[in-house]
């Protein structure tokens, strides 16, 4: 039997095609896009590739009547969806975690109007004193994702955001100086909290723990992670698995503007201006 064949074979039955199956293909297609869009750049995302290519062919196994070829293949399909969700847990946590942050019901949140540039000021002025002095920090700003199980892991510090507060939180040999600081809105919540760290084999060897473990957070939420380091005073920001170096003044503003004024609404400009992989 030839591909001719085959075709001929697969669309020789005429199928009643209403305005419902229309419907139930454009939303099955519109699930596959989304799971590949939330997944890009992952390894999962390869293999959903992969798996689908095996559903495709069981399917065609089935039409053309090779019944054992596809009962091997739904074999493997069914154990391949297990091994995705064993293997790939990590990222299907961090896809189902932006599903979560961007539901329906954030259509009926209330903007919340208040002004954060003392906040913005303070952090600015602690960042860049303690880049000059070669001060290795880690502040962890978060968003929609809660991070009380990273906040349990530190010491509850409940203050104001102060320039002061955050250098001597930081200074060198400070009992708190080595963890992570996590920032709600306007308050200082914790210090010393310990994060996950990345297992991103494409990071640089000279990044340390401090970038291992902004990044290793940023892959599981969707926190603003600034990174200072104690070797050469170079600002990073983590965010959504990715570091980007070397920001300056300018930068640092436009961060700390996007986090306290805009709320996502120059994600683009600054995602198109300053995202980017280590290394790249």
């Amino acid at each position: 039997m030839n591909i001719s064949d085959i075709i001929e074979k697969i669309f020789s039955n005429k199928l009643n095609f209403r305005l419902l199956d229309a419907i139930d293909i454009l939303l099955v297609a519109t699930g596959l896009y989304f799971l590949l869009s939330l997944t890009r750049k992952t390894r999962a995302s390869q293999v959903l590739k992969g798996l689908g290519i095996f559903i495709i062919l069981a399917q065609i196994c089935k039409m053309i009547g090779l019944s054992a070829m596809s009962w091997v293949l739904d074999l493997f399909i069914s154990s391949g969806l297990l091994i995705i969700a064993i293997v790939f847990q990590p990222e299907l946590r961090r896809a189902l975690e932006h599903v979560g942050r961007n539901n329906f019901l954030n259509i009926f949140s209330i903007a919340e109007e208040k002004d954060y540039s003392r906040e913005i000021e303070e952090i600015e002025k602690a960042v860049l004193n303690m880049a000059k002095q070669k001060v290795g920090a880690l502040m962890v700003f978060e968003n929609k994702t809660g991070l009380s199980d990273v906040i349990e892991t530190g010491q509850i510090i409940d203050a104001s955001i102060t320039n002061e507060l955050i250098e001597n939180i930081f200074f060198h040999n400070a009992p708190l100086h080595d963890g992570a600081m996590i920032i709600r809105k306007d308050r200082i919540v914790a210090a010393g909290c310990f994060l996950p760290l990345s297992d991103n084999r494409d990071l640089s060897s000279e990044l340390g723990t401090r970038h291992r473990a902004g990044l290793g957070l940023s892959e599981v939420s969707d926190a603003y992670i600034i990174i200072v380091s104690e070797e050469n005073g170079v600002i990073s920001l983590a965010h959504e698995g990715m570091l980007d170096r070397y920001l300056d003044i300018k930068k640092l503003h436009e961060l700390l503007e996007e986090i306290y004024v805009t709320k996502g609404r120059l994600s683009k400009k600054i995602a198109g201006k300053v995202w980017k992989k280590d290394g790249e």
